[in-house]
């Protein structure tokens, strides 16, 4: 399970559903970015996965987990969830909506589940690293283990 003895929620919920995951951390890196976590980790950065928040036109919020070296593509974002468009979140949004801050956000343990869409790209890993909730944590497993935990659609939504 984890190799350290700092516990995020994120953790704490795999462990709680035994749940196989490697934890890693990249405190007093300098690290701030996707692709420097990547590099801090020593880690391909199409494996390393960023969560981002969305509202919709509808005023529905959706998750979407992309390759930290890509951007959302929200045209095919809001395709994939049946809006006519969506739009980030404003970073001041983010914790009350989903217990998480800017740069520690996880598609695991939000307050609330929301429909959360994975670019097909992870298909292609073994195993995917995403935050571990909490800023300098991450975790990697793979999506059969992460379909245990949290429900997602895997699409075209990167570029």
């Amino acid at each position: 399970m984890s190799k350290n003895n700092d516990k995020t929620n994120v953790m704490r919920i795999l462990d709680q559903k035994k749940i196989p995951y490697i934890s890693h951390n990249y405190l007093n890196t300098g690290a701030v970015s996707g692709t420097e976590v990547a590099e801090a980790l020593g880690e391909d950065p199409d494996m390393v996965f960023k969560t981002l928040v969305t509202v919709g036109k509808s005023k529905t919020n959706y998750v979407f987990v992309v390759p930290v070296n890509k951007e959302l593509n929200l045209k095919k974002a809001a395709q994939s969830v049946g809006e006519k468009s969506i739009e980030m979140i404003r970073s001041k949004e983010l914790l009350p909506l989903t217990g998480y801050i800017h740069g520690g956000c996880s598609p695991i343990g939000m307050k609330k589940q929301f429909r959360t869409v994975i670019d097909k790209s992870a298909q292609k890993q073994e195993r995917i690293i995403f935050s571990g909730g909490k800023i300098g944590y991450q975790v990697e497993m793979t999506l059969k283990d992460l379909e245990k935990v949290i429900r997602f659609q895997v699409e075209d939504v990167a570029e």
